[in-house]
C-alpha cells in the first residue's frame, strides 16, 4: 500500500497530524499506523488517511479525552491546510455543519488562557517577530534564548507554560538539544517552528509531537498553542 506515490508524499504530513491530536510522538505513530492498516486507496488518498485517523479518535476510550470534531477541523483547516469543504468530507459533516463546529474551536482558542512562553531563536529579528505574535495571542513571553545553553537556564529559572523553538540555532547549539535537557527535569509543552517540517517527521527516532512551518499567522500560532497546552507532552528522553 505504501508504494503509492501520493501516500508516500502526504505521509510525514499524516504523521504531523495524528501526533498534534494526541500530543504525543509514539502514540501518534500507533495511529497513524492503525489508520494505514486496511486503507481504500480507491478515492482520494489524503481525504480517506486523514479520514482514518479522526475516525480512529473519535471517542477512543484508549485516549485521555475524546476529541471532539472541532478540534479535527481547526487541525485539519489550520495546520493542514485543508479547505473547510475538504475537511468536512475528512470528518463526515456537511460543509455547514463543519462551519458550525469549527467556529465553536475558534472561539475556545480565542477565550483560552493565557501562558508564560519561552522563545528559543537564535535570529534576533525572528525573535522579536515571534514575541509579537506570541503577546499578540495574548501570552506573555518570559524569557528569549538565542542558543541551548541559554535556553535550559531561561527554562529553569523561569518555568514556562510551553517553549516555542526553532531547530538550527547556529553556533548556538541545536533547539531539539536544549528542549531534551530542558524536559530531563520537567514537563513544558513544545512547539518546533521550522521551514521543512515534513524533515522532522519521518519516524526516525525522537522527533517532535507539534512542528509549526515558517511562516506562520498569527491564528495558526493561537491553534497550535491551544493544541500543545491541551493535548499533552512532547515526548523527548
Amino acid at each position: 500500500m505504501t508504494a503509492h506515490p501520493e501516500l508516500l508524499r502526504i505521509l510525514p504530513f499524516a504523521r504531523r497530524y495524528a501526533r498534534a491530536l494526541v500530543g504525543d510522538q509514539a502514540a501518534g505513530d500507533v495511529l497513524l499506523r492503525r489508520a494505514l492498516n486496511g486503507l481504500d486507496l480507491s478515492g482520494d488518498p489524503r481525504i480517506a488517511l486523514y479520514s482514518a485517523i479522526t475516525h480512529l479518535t473519535e471517542g477512543d476510550p484508549g485516549l485521555a479525552e475524546a476529541t471532539p470534531f472541532g478540534r479535527h477541523l481547526l487541525l485539519l483547516t489550520s495546520l493542514e491546510e485543508f479547505s473547510l469543504a475538504d475537511g468536512a468530507r475528512v470528518v463526515g459533516l456537511s460543509e455547514a455543519e463543519a462551519a458550525e463546529q469549527l467556529d465553536g474551536m475558534r472561539a475556545a482558542v480565542r477565550a483560552a488562557a493565557v501562558t508564560d512562553v519561552l522563545i528559543i531563536e537564535d535570529e534576533p529579528v525572528i525573535a522579536m517577530d515571534l514575541r509579537m505574535l506570541v503577546e499578540g495571542c495574548g501570552h506573555r513571553v518570559t524569557g528569549m534564548a538565542g542558543t541551548q545553553e541559554e535556553a535550559v537556564r531561561l527554562a529553569n529559572s523561569h518555568r514556562p507554560g510551553l517553549i516555542l523553538a526553532d531547530i538550527n540555532l547556529g553556533r548556538g547549539g541545536n533547539g531539539i538539544a536544549a528542549v531534551r535537557s530542558i524536559l530531563s527535569g520537567t514537563e513544558i509543552p513544545v512547539i518546533f517552528v521550522t521551514a521543512y517540517p515534513e524533515q522532522l517527521l519521518m519516524a526516525e527516532g525522537v522527533e517532535p509531537a507539534f512542528v509549526m512551518r515558517k511562516p506562520f499567522d498569527p491564528f495558526t500560532l493561537a491553534v497550535f498553542t491551544y493544541q500543545a497546552i491541551n493535548a499533552g507532552r512532547v515526548p523527548l528522553p
